[in-house]
C-alpha cells in the first residue's frame, strides 16, 4: 500500500489532502485546500496564495489518476465545489449530507452535491459503509465530533487495509473524544494520519483540559495499537510551538515515528500560516519549490 499526503498544514496551506493506492485501487481522501482568511489580524500572504494554488493543481493532477474519493466532511480545506468536473467518472464516497451535520455543513453539502451529479460514476453515502476490492479493504467510520462537540458538524474516518493497515482520522482535533478514540483502537492502524488538537486556540476556543485530552487519548492510540508511524499534522501545525506538543508522545513506546506529512514525505516543515506575521514583515521571501 502506498499512502502519501499531497497537501498539507505542514506544506503550506490547510488541508489533509492524502492519496493512497493499493493493488486493487486508487483513493483520494478530502480532495480540498485553503488558506486562513486571517490570522494575526492579517489577511492571506501573496506567499500562502501561490502555495495555495500550486496545492490545489496538485490535488486535481492526483484525484485524476484515482478511482474512489472520499469526502469526510464539508469544510473547504477538504472539499471544493468549484471545479466539479474534477469528479468525472470517478466513485464518490461521502459524509452522509443530510444527517449528523450541522446547519452550514449541510448547506455546503446540497451544493457539492448539485455540482458533482452531472460528472460523477457513482455517489455512496459513506457513513458507517464497509467495502472489500480484491485484498483491499475501506471501512468508514459511524461519524463522529469535528471536535470537542456537534457544534462544527461531524466527519467520518477512513480505515484502509492491504498489506498495512492505515486510518485517516479527518478533523477529530486530537482525537478529542471517545467515539473518534475507539473507531482507531478498535482497527489497529499501523500507520495513521491525525489532525491533532488546535493548541494555537488554547484560550480563545479551547481549555487546557481540551488539549491535555487529546494527549492522553493519542498516548492510548500509541500504547493500544500497533502504531509504526503516527504523523500529526493540520491543526497542530498552525501554532509555531507545535513540536512542544509532540515532544509529550516521544518514548512512550519504541520503533514509532511521530512526525508531520512533510517528514512522512522527506521534507521540511513549512508552517506558512503560523509565519505569516513574519511574511508580512519581511523575514521569509517564500522559495518555493512545493507542488
Amino acid at each position: 500500500m502506498k499512502i502519501l499526503p499531497i497537501a498539507f498544514d505542514s506544506l503550506g496551506v490547510r488541508s489533509m489532502a492524502t492519496y493512497v493506492e493499493t493493488s486493487d485501487v486508487k483513493i483520494f481522501i478530502d480532495p480540498g485546500v485553503s488558506v486562513s482568511p486571517d490570522r494575526y489580524s492579517l489577511p492571506p500572504h501573496k506567499i500562502e496564495l501561490d502555495r495555495y494554488h500550486k496545492m490545489w493543481e496538485t490535488i486535481k493532477k492526483w484525484v485524476k489518476n484515482s478511482d474512489i474519493i472520499v469526502v469526510t466532511h464539508y469544510h473547504y480545506d477538504h472539499h471544493n465545489p468549484d471545479e466539479p468536473y474534477i469528479y468525472e467518472k470517478k466513485d464518490i464516497f461521502l459524509k452522509n449530507p443530510r444527517e449528523f451535520i450541522n446547519e452550514s455543513q449541510r448547506v455546503r453539502a446540497a451544493y457539492f452535491l448539485s455540482r458533482i451529479e452531472p460528472y460523477v460514476k457513482s455517489i455512496t453515502i459513506a457513513d458507517g459503509k464497509s467495502i472489500n476490492l480484491g485484498k483491499t479493504t475501506i471501512k468508514l467510520s459511524e461519524p463522529v465530533f469535528h471536535g470537542l462537540s456537534a457544534r462544527l458538524g461531524f466527519v467520518i474516518q477512513v480505515f484502509i487495509e492491504e498489506n498495512g493497515r492505515f486510518i485517516f482520522t479527518s478533523d477529530v482535533q486530537g482525537p478529542v473524544n471517545k467515539a473518534a478514540l475507539n473507531f482507531i483502537i478498535e482497527n489497529s492502524p499501523d500507520t495513521i494520519f491525525v489532525d491533532g488538537p488546535a493548541t494555537y486556540l488554547l484560550g480563545s476556543h479551547f481549555k487546557k483540559c481540551d488539549i491535555d485530552s487529546s494527549l492522553e487519548n493519542l498516548k492510548k492510540v500509541i500504547l493500544e495499537a500497533p502504531i509504526k508511524k503516527l504523523v500529526i499534522d493540520h491543526h497542530l501545525l498552525r501554532d509555531l510551538n507545535w513540536q512542544e506538543f509532540t515532544k509529550l508522545l516521544k518514548n512512550i513506546k519504541e520503533n514509532i515515528e511521530i512526525e508531520s506529512a512533510a517528514r512522512f514525505r522527506g521534507e521540511k516543515e513549512d508552517i506558512l500560516e503560523a509565519k505569516r506575521k513574519d511574511m508580512y514583515e519581511g523575514k521569509i521571501t517564500g522559495v518555493d519549490n512545493y507542488g
